[in-house]
């Protein structure tokens, strides 16, 4: 007799927003493939966000600009096909909906389509505003994303702490009005005061997830790579590292390559 499969309970955008209402804080975290996707749904977390930091953790590039509509699509559908839990949002890349609501309608449907992801996020607030209707129109769910917003990092000059000025502090908390005005069900904060993101939280009913935004927001998100401490080289404020994967994964190698060459690997038990 065959076991009885059990049913598991999709997150989706309206159980987010429920989370939010009650006060309930939100873990999200980038994947990028199927293995780890399966890793950190099998950990309960809630959202997984198929990051175009992809550019910069798995190609190994400076920016989020290089990253393709493609690419993007292949790991978005790796991820899904690993998490059957989560609510998995996928980052449109670069290039392919600034300033032109009809491509934007028509990346985010290409994403919808080819993946099976259940939600898109992009950057920016007023002057994206066409094109996240006409994606919220078609019946795609929009998370949007103010403060740091990597793919304008040319415009910016550096990856800094941004709206600390008034004026762009102003701006920011008018976006976020304006995102969930258009309907967006969650928004983003990247790098910005802690008090103004908690100003943003409290402004609206929307859930707000931070990265270096203080824990005045509903939810916060990391790079899973991050977290992990997969690497030596990224120490900013705002990061926990929850693991050295590094120091364990380089050990595990270095003794792998010291039995090989010993002609302790494989020994008999583990021949045919």
């Amino acid at each position: 007799m065959s076991a009885i499969k059990k049913e598991v309970k999709r997150v989706t955008t309206k159980s987010v927003i429920e989370m939010k209402a009650k006060g309930e804080k939100i873990a999200m975290l980038t994947a990028y493939d199927y293995t780890f996707a399966k890793l950190l749904d099998s950990a309960g977390i809630e959202i997984l966000l198929v990051g175009d930091s992809a550019s910069n953790v798995m190609a190994g590039h400076d920016t989020t600009l290089p990253i393709t509509l493609d690419q993007m699509i292949y790991h978005a559908a790796s991820v899904v096909r690993g998490a059957e839990r989560a609510l998995i949002v996928v980052d449109l890349p670069f290039g392919t909906y600034q300033s032109n609501p009809q491509e934007a309608l028509h990346s985010a449907v290409r994403i919808m389509k080819e993946t099976g992801a259940h939600a898109i996020k992009l950057e920016g607030g007023k002057e994206e505003a066409e094109g996240i209707q006409r994606i919220i129109s078609a019946g795609i769910p929009v998370m949007g994303h103010l403060g740091l917003t990597p793919q304008s990092i040319h415009q910016f000059g550096s990856f800094g702490l941004r709206a600390k000025e008034e004026a762009e502090a102003k701006k920011l908390k008018e976006d976020a009005l304006l995102l969930e005005q258009l309907g967006c069900f969650a928004i983003v904060l990247e790098k910005i005061p802690a008090a103004l993101a908690a100003e943003v939280a409290q402004s609206v009913r929307i859930p707000t997830i931070g990265i270096g935004a203080g824990n005045g927001v509903d939810g916060q998100v990391l790079v899973m790579q991050d977290v992990l401490g997969m690497s030596n080289e990224f120490h900013p404020k705002f990061l926990r590292k929850y693991a050295n994967l590094h120091e364990t994964i380089t050990q595990a190698v270095a003794n792998y390559i010291q039995d090989v060459k010993s002609l302790d690997f494989p020994n008999e038990k583990e021949q045919y």
